[in-house]
């Protein structure tokens, strides 16, 4: 007789924005045309890589040199190594519906995700055709099917070509209620939706978020994730619609991961790890523990040149980066900032900061 484990559990992390102004790609820059961004990761990598599934929101486009350059904001352009470098460090799925994702029109959009593809990860938001994104992207992930959609508040103004709404999701009722629904039919057990949405540097969720957010509850998702205010905002634990599922969980705005944005609050980010337990003798779903690890982006000279380099909570120091008095103080008080208004609205006892068991 062969015993069976009564439960499976999976972890699942997930970052902020994925920015690339023109000095992140200037510092990464090893010859003419020659870009390495996998340095940036190495205090954070085995966090990333050893999730059993990790994504974040790609905010840049990938169109090629050719086209018009590489260029930061207002209209970024980045070297398609960025993705190489997201490959290494662990990330299984790049959202790509955000307000820059037709910085460089269409073409911009086909390149990103030709590049996406080709480094063999999975992609949601901007879409090749309408049969690509009516294709819902069900992920079975240690025996539990997660779907994942995702949608935008906007395209800054850029305009989408006649005839081709299927480029990028856009925040609209019903096409969701759609998607979900779709989801369910498709065999999906849990459904996580990611909005670009919200005012920017607003470190609460203004009432349109709130308002997409209780509406997606109610049309049937179970984990809502929010970018695009480039800070962090508040985390919550929510009844959802499933039976199968004892809470749902929203987190309004992941803030900045990796950017140039320097002033406090924009340069302080996380890991969130939300943990799944699926108990297989009742078909039941829980989120067993929610785990986020603050981080923090250092910019300036280490024994390696310019660099930029994100510090995570658990590292004291790293061996190449000897952080001034005053560079202390910033990222200490990033963590705490980060510590404080993730706690503020939830004192659920599943919420934890990571810890290192080293």
């Amino acid at each position: 007789m062969i015993l069976q484990d009564s439960s499976v559990s999976i972890s699942i992390s997930v970052v902020g924005d994925l920015m690339c102004h023109s000095p992140q790609f200037q510092y990464a820059q090893v010859s003419k045309d020659s870009f390495d961004f996998s340095p940036v990761y190495r205090n954070v990598k085995k966090y990333l890589s050893s999730s059993d599934f990790t994504f974040g929101n790609l905010e840049t486009v990938t169109a090629g040199k050719e086209k018009g350059g590489y260029t930061g904001y207002p209209f970024f352009n980045t070297p398609s190594s960025y993705i190489s470098a997201l490959k290494v460090v662990g990330f299984d799925l790049l959202v790509t519906a955000n307000n820059h994702s037709l910085d460089r029109s269409e073409k911009g959009v086909l390149k990103t995700i030709d590049e996406i593809k080709s480094r063999n990860i999975n992609y949601v938001g901007t879409y090749t055709s309408q049969r690509d994104r009516d294709s819902i992207r069900i992920f079975m992930i240690k025996g539990i099917r997660i779907a994942f959609l995702a949608y935008s508040y906007g395209t800054n103004g850029n305009p989408i070509p006649k005839g081709k709404n299927y480029l990028i999701n856009l925040i609209n009722y019903d096409l969701i209620e759609k998607d979900i629904s779709s989801s369910k039919l498709n065999g999906a057990e849990l459904v996580l939706v990611h909005f670009h949405f919200g005012e920017e540097y607003k470190r609460e969720p203004v009432q349109f978020q709130k308002d997409v957010v209780n509406k997606t509850i109610e049309l049937g998702a179970d984990i809502i994730i929010g970018g695009h205010p480039h800070v962090l905002q508040p985390i919550n634990f929510y009844k959802t619609k499933n039976e199968k599922l004892d809470s749902g969980f929203v987190a309004y705005s992941m803030g900045n991961f990796f950017s140039n944005q320097q002033a406090r609050y924009k340069d302080a980010g996380m890991i969130l790890t939300i943990n799944i337990t699926k108990d297989l003798l009742n078909n039941k779903l829980e989120i067993s523990e929610v785990n986020y690890l603050p981080t923090w982006v250092f910019k300036g000279n280490t024994s390696n040149g310019k660099e930029y380099v994100l510090m995570p909570a658990t590292v004291v120091s790293d061996t190449t980066i000897n952080l001034s008095k005053s560079e202390n103080i910033k990222m200490n008080q990033s963590f705490n900032d980060t510590r404080y208004i993730i706690t503020k609205y939830t004192k659920n006892s599943k919420l934890r900061e990571f810890r290192d068991s080293n």
